[in-house]
């Protein structure tokens, strides 16, 4: 379940060797690890990395992560399409 196919705007790609979606150019969300991974901002950033298990996005697994991507677990599943929303909007400056 990758939630960028239903996003008209959004352009199939990789980042990290792993799927993913941009707008203009810029990657917005991501599969990784069987859990979709959200580049935020704000109360959206916040309320992402409150939920159970969410955590900052770390590629590399080696204590750096990437400030502005949250991974989200599949659990919270249903957040995925709005946050992917956010994400979109976020990258895509509106």
């Amino acid at each position: 379940m990758f939630v960028g196919t239903e996003l008209r705007e959004a352009v199939a790609s990789q980042m990290f060797g792993k799927p993913c979606f941009k707008i203009n150019g810029k990657a917005f969300i991501s599969f990784f690890q069987n859990e979709m991974v959200f580049k935020l901002s704000g109360n959206t950033h916040h309320e992402a990395l409150a939920l159970d298990g969410a955590r900052l996005f770390d590629p590399s697994d080696k204590g750096r992560p990437m400030k502005e991507w949250v991974q989200v677990p599949f659990k919270h599943k249903i957040y995925w399409s709005e946050l992917a929303m956010e994400a979109m909007k976020y990258v895509g400056g509106q």
